[in-house]
């Protein structure tokens, strides 16, 4: 089955697919000809289904691995919008960006939208996976998830894990498969707590808390500190935090400061001018070299 979004004026397929690493990790995956393969949870109970996305002039094309429903088309429609942010209101950020001459290629370029999960859960999971280890044990974990509890599609794909399944799962599961470490325990306590109704990452998206109020919450989280919330407030539309890790402050170092390591105070100065899209500039700016 074949559908066609419509994408809005400025939108960039390939700056949006790589605008940084989800696009590899599970069930994410790229095909060879610039196109996004994801598996997607059906509605009602139904098999999951695979999905490939690529890019046209004007739309994303997206081609399903069976015939779906009317709700299921729907439900296909409704994530790939999210997954590549074609709701998102670009026109403010790049205003802000327009009267510095060095920022000018971004609106020029359609950069800015940052690729995302279907839900926050699996966002906020992908988030804790990433703090305090490699990129490469990073991409370890979710797989492991993936492939251990992700319901498995006719194609032999399988789908992010349910809050459900995840809280099945003991704390052994996490240490021993998941080769999650300290993270074992808070995987599993996030999961219950999504799967009993404590806790509604998916109503972060329209809360109506401040910034800082929301990482707050979001910090009552077991594993998810202020580099976790950062970065998964800019994934929720929330740019005026810029996620400091260690590389973004090598790339500072090397792009901005002549490669001399700085203080976080010099790195937050020089976007500061960007007011409430700082942090989305410095993500601009950082990972510009990518697409040269």
């Amino acid at each position: 089955m074949n559908i066609q979004i419509k994408t809005p004026a400025g939108f960039d397929f390939r700056r949006t697919l790589y605008s940084h690493g989800w696009y590899s990790l599970p069930p994410f995956e790229t095909a060879g000809d610039d196109a996004l393969v994801r598996v997607l949870d059906s509605v009602e109970g139904g098999e999951p289904f695979t999905v490939k996305v690529t890019g046209a002039a004007d739309s994303l094309k997206v081609k399903a691995s069976r015939r779906l429903s009317k709700a299921e088309r729907a439900r296909a429609v409704r994530d790939v919008r999210h997954v590549f942010r074609l709701d998102d209101e670009m026109a403010e950020f790049y205003a802000a960006v327009a009267g510095h001459a060095e920022f000018a290629w971004v609106a020029r370029e359609g950069a800015g939208r940052l690729l995302r999960s279907p839900t926050v859960f699996e966002d906020l999971v992908k988030s804790i996976c990433t703090t305090n280890c490699s990129w490469a044990l990073t991409k370890k974990m979710v797989a492991a998830l993936v492939n251990s509890l992700g319901r498995e599609t006719a194609d032999g794909r399988r789908a992010f894990p349910t809050p459900e399944a995840m809280a099945a799962e003991t704390e052994k599961f996490y240490r021993e498969t998941v080769r999650a470490g300290y993270r074992a325990p808070y995987l599993r306590e996030l999961a219950g707590r999504v799967a009993s109704g404590e806790l509604r990452p998916e109503e972060w998206l329209a809360s109506g808390l401040s910034t800082d109020e929301l990482k707050r919450e979001m910090k009552r989280v077991k594993g998810v500190g202020d580099y976790a919330a950062e970065n998964l407030l800019k994934l929720l539309g929330r740019y005026d935090v810029l996620a400091l890790d260690s590389w973004v402050r090598g790339k500072f170092a090397k792009s901005r400061n002549g490669g001399r390591r700085c203080e976080d105070a010099k790195i937050a100065r020089f976007y500061s001018r960007f007011g409430e899209w700082r942090g989305l500039a410095l993500w601009c700016d950082m990972t510009r070299d990518w697409f040269d």
